[in-house]
């Protein structure tokens, strides 16, 4: 493929596509209306519309204190959880560019998991344990980077690196319940599960700041980028694309979301995978296709959350979306071992 025919596949590869704005616009709506009905939900039940007069200031104060104090918190927090996890997930599965890359498949996820769970092991605070994720995430990174990265982060040599590092995580995290008391085991396994219980501003606040700065970093810095490298690195490189800075700016920054909604919720299953895959599968377009997967993020972990607390006994949204991803993730092998990719 000569130069001249690249340049053209990637300008109508970067261009804005009508299809992607509306499959955005469509999740944004669709999760604004299910937090509406989720900030409803409860012992104490409250009508749609009056959630609405509530959130613009109008509904009584025993409405407020409910809507504003108590229920809000959460469902930002999942909002913003899934938006994260969504986000890093396109990342994941561009850069290795296979549907199968997320963080959950690839150990990074577990990698914060294990450290977070160092923290609950040995009764340390909640903001020890949120620094502990982070570092654990980013840690994870490194070290599937530095097995599996010599010849470019592409393949199935480097999903199952993180495999691998994937089970190892998983067993030293094992190996942690067997050394806790009862009761650091019983606040382990809730936060191993992914929950939104308890969640308040404390969690949404850095969050929604880690959110701000990173994500222009990926929308404008290495979204289009990302792109290009997906047609490969000859290519890429052959285009301008500093390939390796590229490389390492989008995984670091993608890691750095996944660790921080780890400890904003625990590690919740399968968004990471199921959200960036269904954005690209319904828009039809080249790339990470940030907007639409944030958008799909929010809505599938808010909408999560509403299956989980309609449910006879209240659960935590981790064991909803782990029981979907499960049955996602069985499809999305089917269909790639029929189409001879495995």
């Amino acid at each position: 493929m000569t130069t001249l025919t690249l340049e053209k596949t990637v300008g109508s590869r970067v261009g804005v596509r009508p299809r992607a704005v509306v499959v955005g616009v469509v999740a944004a709506l669709l999760a604004a209306a299910i937090a509406v009905l989720t900030l409803g939900t409860g012992e104490f039940p409250i009508p749609p519309a009056d959630v609405v007069k509530t959130l613009f200031g109008q509904g009584t104060a025993a409405q407020d204190f409910i809507v504003n104090e108590l229920r809000l918190p959460r469902v930002i927090t999942a909002i913003l959880v899934g938006m994260a996890l969504a986000a890093g997930g396109a990342v994941f599965q561009s850069l290795v560019r296979n549907p199968l890359g997320s963080p959950d498949v690839l150990g990074i996820t577990n990698g914060a998991s294990t450290a977070a769970l160092t923290v609950v092991i040995l009764g340390g605070s909640s903001t020890q344990l949120s620094l502990a994720a982070v570092a654990g995430g980013l840690g994870a990174a490194v070290l599937i980077q530095l097995v599996g990265g010599k010849h470019g982060l592409h393949g199935y040599r480097f999903i199952l690196v993180g495999i691998g590092m994937s089970a190892i995580f998983t067993g030293i995290s094992g190996y942690l319940l067997t050394r806790g008391v009862q009761m650091e085991n019983a606040r382990a396994l809730l936060w191993l599960t992914g929950s939104l219980d308890g969640r308040d501003w404390q969690q949404a606040g850095p969050l929604l700041g880690v959110l701000v700065l990173t994500l222009p970093i990926l929308l404008l810095a290495c979204g289009p980028g990302l792109r290009i490298l997906e047609m490969g690195d000859d290519s890429a490189a052959a285009l301008g694309v500093p390939v390796k800075a590229l490389r390492t700016t989008a995984l670091f920054t993608a890691t750095l979301l996944v660790a921080c909604a780890a400890a904003a919720a625990g590690p919740v299953a399968f968004v990471a995978l199921i959200a960036p895959h269904l954005a690209k599968k319904i828009t039809r377009a080249p790339g990470p296709n940030l907007v639409p997967a944030l958008a799909m993020g929010a809505l599938l972990l808010v909408g999560a959350d509403w299956i989980a607390q309609h449910t006879p006994r209240v659960l935590p949204v981790g064991v909803v979306t782990g029981a979907i991803g499960g049955a996602y993730l069985v499809w999305l092998l089917t269909m790639e071992r029929r189409a001879g990719r495995i």
